[in-house]
């Protein structure tokens, strides 16, 4: 379970102190598909790198499993079971796909196990367990190897930042069939993914309204996302798929 108790993040500029979020107090329950929307510019993506610790809060907490991780770092977040994933992930040339998923996992991955991981993100596994990641791979294939990293590590807790950015119309198709698949097999685990995206918000649990740094509105989606359709924080995104 995590836990964010009077959250807030500012950052120094020329005009003196921003603040981009304020006071947030929030809970994903283990079990949990959880998407975090709301306009640009609204601080979805920090709170994402707060929630991974890629950005350290100004104040107050944030608890995992009832653990205050708020001084912990990326890797100590790492170990105890958070992951996150990139807008763009990154790219390791010379590490092949199975290299990624054995260190993703934590132990001798055998190419058969590593070619099922692929396979549950819609990758011909034949053809791509021995690829590098580099440029030789398309943005959807980058993400898709990228969710299959997370699915070898069996995380208590993965962050997606915006997962639909950089993809074609066909990618986002497979990868929201990846999503729906991974809500269906949650169990004592979560996902919290931070998207405009209506297709994506149709298939939370929960949704959870951002804007003006500041958590406007949470409920179910069912409650949630009838008076987000037709919304810039709804549509945007779309725009960007045409």
């Amino acid at each position: 379970m995590l836990e964010l108790k009077h959250l807030s993040f500012s950052v120094e500029n020329e005009d003196g102190c921003k603040e981009i979020l304020h006071d947030l107090n929030l809970t994903v329950n283990n079990g949990k598909f959880v998407v975090i929307t709301g306009p640009n510019g609204s601080g979805k993506s920090t709170l994402a790198r707060l929630i991974m610790g890629i950005e350290k809060p100004t104040q107050g907490q944030i608890l995992f499993d009832g653990q205050d991780i708020t001084e912990l770092g990326i890797t100590e977040r790492a170990k105890l079971g958070i992951s996150f994933a990139f807008q763009q992930p990154v790219r390791f040339k010379g590490i092949r796909v199975v290299d990624l998923l054995r260190l993703a996992s934590g132990k001798t991955l055998g190419i058969s196990e590593a070619c099922e991981y692929l396979s549950e993100v819609g990758l011909c596994a034949r053809d791509y367990i021995e690829r590098e990641i580099n440029s030789s791979l398309s943005g959807g294939e980058l993400k898709r190897i990228e969710i299959a990293t997370l699915l070898a590590r069996k995380t208590k807790l993965s962050v997606f930042d915006e997962p639909e950015a950089g993809i074609d119309l066909w990618s986002f198709q497979n990868l929201i069939r990846i999503f729906e698949n991974m809500r269906r097999d949650i169990k004592d685990s979560s996902i919290v993914i931070i998207s405009h995206q209506e297709r994506i918000l149709n298939i939370a649990d929960e949704i959870i309204l951002l804007a003006n740094g500041t958590i406007e509105q949470t409920g179910a989606a069912a409650d949630v996302l009838p008076g987000l359709i037709g919304t810039t924080a709804a549509v945007d995104a779309c725009e960007k798929l045409k």
